[in-house]
Formats: C-alpha cells, sequence, structure tokens
C-alpha cells in the first residue's frame, strides 16, 4: 500500500512541475485599467467564478505624468498593492503593461526611463531573478498550459517598450493619423523574431494578449492599424497559422467581440474605470466592421471558458456583479 501511495505523490510532483493540469474545462478571466484610487469590488464576482488564470491586460496602475518621471508610479503601486486581493496572486497570474504603468500617456520606444519602468513592473509583479524578462529588452513573454493533454499557449506581448512615434491631428479631439514608414514598428525587431518562432510551438490554442487592440480599425485612439504594415504583418501571422487563435485586448475603457475571416479577438475594459453611463458624457456608441454586437461600457472582467471534450470555447464579457453582458461561443474548428 504506501508503495502506491508514494507512487501517487510522485505523480502529483511530476505534473505540478510540467504545469500539468486534469480537467475537462479551463478558466482564463482577463480585465484592464486598474486604477489604484478608486475602489475594486469586480473582484468579488471575479472571484466567485473559480478561475484557473488572470490576465492583466495592461494600465494596472496609473502612475504616469506628462514629464514621464517615476516618482508618480512608485506610489501608485505601493498603494496597488494593497489593494489587489491576495488570493488573485495564489493563481496562475500574467501581466502586460499599457502606457500608464509603462510611465507616460500613450507612451513608446523613445521614453527615456523606461528601464527603469521595467524594473519598477518587475518588481511589483514578483517576476523571479530567473525570468528572462529581468535580462532582455521589454516584458513580452509566454507560457504554455497543459490541460490534460490539451495545450493552451499563452503569448503575452509589449506594444510599449519598441514602438515608434504616432502621429496624430491638431485640435480639442485630435486623432491618430497612419504612421504609413515602412520601418515604423509596434514591436520591434527582436520581438517579431521571437513572436514568429514562439507562434509555432505545438499547441491546440494560442491566445495572443496585446495591450492595444488589433482587429478595430474605426476608433481615433491608439491601435494596430495606426501602424499599417504592422498591422497588415500581425493579421497575416495570426490568420496563416495552423493552431487557432484567440486575441485579447484592453485599454479601451470599453468591452467587445470582434471578428474577422474567423479571427477573434475579446476587449475587456475597465474593471474599475468606466466612462460615463450618461448620453450626454463621453465618447458615443462605436461601430467597426469587425464588431459583433455593440460596445459595453460598464465596469468589465472577460473570461474564455475552455472545453477540452468538446473541443471548444467560450468568451464572454460579464459586469461588475458577474452578470453576463456579451458572449461567443468558438468552436475550435472555426479558427
Amino acid at each position: 500500500m504506501h508503495k502506491y501511495i508514494q507512487s501517487f505523490f510522485t505523480l502529483l510532483i511530476v505534473l505540478t512541475n510540467t504545469n500539468f493540469i486534469i480537467a475537462d474545462t479551463y478558466k482564463i478571466a482577463f480585465g484592464s485599467c486598474l486604477d489604484q484610487d478608486y475602489p475594486q469590488p469586480i473582484w468579488n464576482s471575479i472571484k466567485k467564478e473559480g478561475i484557473d488564470t488572470f490576465i492583466f491586460l495592461g494600465d494596472n496602475v496609473y502612475g504616469d505624468v506628462p514629464s514621464g518621471h517615476l516618482d508618480k508610479m512608485k506610489k501608485a503601486y505601493s498603494k496597488q498593492k494593497k489593494m489587489i486581493p491576495k488570493w488573485l496572486f495564489d493563481i496562475d497570474l500574467h501581466v502586460i503593461w499599457d502606457d500608464h504603468d509603462y510611465g507616460i500617456n500613450d507612451g513608446g520606444g523613445t521614453y527615456s526611463l523606461k528601464e527603469n519602468a521595467q524594473d519598477m513592473y518587475l518588481d511589483f509583479w514578483n517576476i523571479p531573478t530567473n525570468d528572462i524578462r529581468r535580462t532582455r529588452a521589454g516584458i513580452y513573454t509566454n507560457k504554455m498550459i497543459n490541460i490534460d493533454g490539451f495545450k493552451v499557449h499563452l503569448i503575452l506581448l509589449d506594444t510599449r517598450y519598441f514602438r515608434s512615434d504616432l502621429y496624430k491631428t491638431i485640435g480639442i479631439s485630435p486623432v491618430y493619423k497612419k504612421n504609413i514608414s515602412p520601418d515604423a514598428t509596434i514591436l520591434g525587431q527582436d520581438q517579431w523574431a521571437w513572436l514568429e518562432e514562439t507562434i509555432n510551438k505545438k499547441a491546440d490554442l494560442v491566445i495572443i494578449s496585446t495591450s492595444i487592440q488589433l482587429l478595430a480599425t474605426s476608433h481615433r485612439f491608439e491601435k494596430w492599424s495606426n501602424f499599417p504594415h504592422e498591422h497588415i504583418r500581425m493579421k497575416r501571422l495570426l490568420k496563416q497559422s495552423k493552431i487557432p487563435v484567440l486575441i485579447v485586448s484592453g485599454d479601451r475603457h470599453q468591452g467587445a467581440i470582434y471578428e474577422e475571416d474567423n479571427l477573434f479577438e475579446i476587449t475587456s475594459s475597465s474593471l474599475n474605470k468606466a466612462l460615463s453611463p450618461s448620453k450626454f458624457i463621453g465618447r458615443p456608441k462605436e461601430i467597426d466592421d469587425a464588431m459583433v454586437g455593440d460596445m459595453y461600457s460598464g465596469e468589465n472582467y472577460g473570461l474564455i471558458t475552455i472545453d477540452t471534450e468538446k473541443k471548444e470555447y467560450l468568451i464572454e464579457l460579464k459586469d461588475l456583479k458577474g452578470q453576463k453582458v456579451r458572449e461567443l461561443l468558438v468552436p475550435l474548428s472555426a479558427n
């Protein structure tokens, strides 16, 4: 009997070390835009989901100032440490940044304090000292999640550290123009080379995490299509993938689901910093050729429920109380 017990515990150790999970379904929640100076009641609803993984998609603190100095960032992290529930750090946690936790609004590769900002980011999120992000420029990374033999490849991109300058119109409500330079980039040369190699790793589903939206093109704010060459390159890479791809994004303080040629994206924003509900204040309702349904402007989080037996996943947007406000069931064969 003792040898069977010993074998059982040996198996548990092996499964743990290889990130092997025995389950029929796997839940990944995600969200963005979390202000340390605002209440965060949405965590109560997220906890009830019984999630396995959470992805922070950027603007995880609001510490930027126009000068780019990081004094406010340091204080923002210190306060946010007391706000984020401890149970969240006990699950599989993944993080990318956006401009407000990068250091400067709409910032990119020319930001002079980006190395310091990366050090602060890595320290706050308890990134191990032997992690490659400690010695490599940028915070992009990936992880393979093995769910009883069903592999989910999580790829997290850095859309800030290497990004070329944005061009915009002049006026009260400036609009970002397209940067059509063939050398203009979002990911930079090294990250592109890494992505093109990494995305081909054997898996059953790839989840691409990007702080700014990929498929949406109609709004005036930051998005991949501000850099047409990069936009086309990324969509071509994902559409040609032999592995199904799902994109998750944030940034917008609104949430929605998008689809283009069987490529799906779900945007979740904001966790606690929603737009005004007044029809006279805030942004008008958006329309976009790729949007499925319409946008949701209240506080929200995203949820992916992967059914490894049925070979499908359900993407949902849920409100502050955990009520479903948008959803789409996607068979893996549809990607």
